[in-house]
């Protein structure tokens, strides 16, 4: 099957400043193609990678995001857009008409799909009613529905990155922090063999699934994983991405729980913090996301993986130096540089 993948292109990835946007921008810049690395922070570590072309953006809910964005790709001839963060869907989502017309590719499920993966109550109710087995989630107007002795996780509906997320065992506790969390919802904590799924969904809705285990998670980022195979959670990954109807690149977390069972707790629709381990596997992951983005066929055959591959992360100090100088680099046309 022939692919495109080594063409040199032109791509903007936002959410460099977060391991997700960061270590995609690190492979796409492997395999050859010029990265416009985007961040709001203006000492996002992305924004260090050799050869990037570092640029401060508004936030996603800034009124002048979609156009710096559309101003951006115009300027620096930027021919797709990837999100490396969730904030970023929503605009994105919206925007697409114009990018498109512009001839900017963007490589996303329709609207309603995006808001049922970014909103994690609609995400259970979508789940429910397809059968798929997800965590029982409570509104906090419902926290007396709470059965007696559960443990809970309280954490916000549209949250992101482990923020703001809570582990208590009563409801009274619960119904405090639902009083500081941002729209928080409430729901039963789940304990088991936690696992990530990297995901490439093509335009015929056919999906690859590449299956990781999470077996040391430290605020919200698998530290050490190993790959794995098991048909019940690959069939399950897969009923949930028809269930949300998603394309493109994405991950799914879920548990295999003490009994065996499997359980989704959520979809990004996103790169994975974790998925270089998947490339280390032998799956080619970014190099089919980007034959997809520009509409050309995914060869799933290059998205097989081996099993019993590990991967074990650690933070350590990227850079240290005069953050003038870096911000005077990433500053947006128009501002002093």
């Amino acid at each position: 099957m022939s692919t495109d993948q080594h063409i040199p292109r032109r791509i903007l990835v936002t959410g460099v400043g977060a391991n997700p946007g960061f270590g995609l921008t690190r492979s796409l810049l492997r395999l050859g193609h010029t990265v416009i690395a985007a961040d709001a922070n203006r000492l996002a570590p992305g924004f260090l990678l050799p050869s990037v072309v570092p640029q401060v953006i508004p936030l996603a809910s800034d009124p002048d995001y979609t156009g710096v964005m559309a101003r951006l790709c115009r300027e620096l001839a930027v021919e797709a857009v990837v999100a490396g963060i969730e904030q970023d869907l929503e605009p994105l989502t919206q925007m697409a008409p114009k990018l498109d017309a512009d001839g900017v590719r963007l490589w996303l499920p329709d609207a309603l799909s995006v808001r049922a993966c970014t909103d994690k109550a609609l995400f259970h109710q979508v789940l429910t009613e397809h059968g798929i087995a997800t965590p029982r989630t409570w509104q906090p107007q419902q926290i007396d529905q709470v059965p007696d002795g559960a443990e809970l996780v309280v954490k916000p509906r549209r949250g992101h990155g482990a923020q703001n997320v809570h582990f208590v065992r009563r409801r009274k506790h619960a119904r405090v922090l639902c009083e500081l969390v941002p729209e928080p919802i409430v729901q039963e904590r789940l304990h088991g063999s936690e696992f990530t799924a990297d995901c490439l969904v093509d335009r015929a809705g056919y999906a690859s699934v590449i299956l990781r285990r999470r077996d040391l998670v430290k605020a919200g980022l698998a530290a050490v994983s190993t790959t794995f195979d098991d048909p019940d959670v690959h069939d399950l990954v897969v009923r949930t991405l028809g269930a949300v109807a998603a394309r493109g690149l994405c991950c799914v977390q879920g548990f295999v729980l003490g009994d065996g069972t499997v359980t989704i707790t959520e979809l990004n629709v996103r790169i994975a913090g974790g998925f270089p381990l998947t490339e280390a596997a032998g799956a080619d992951l970014v190099g089919q996301m980007v034959n997809g983005l520009f509409g050309l066929p995914i060869d799933h055959r290059r998205l097989v993986y081996r099993t019993g591959v590990f991967l074990t992360n650690y933070v350590e100090t990227l850079a240290v130096g005069n953050a003038t100088e870096l911000e005077r680099t990433a500053a947006p046309k128009g501002e002093a540089r």
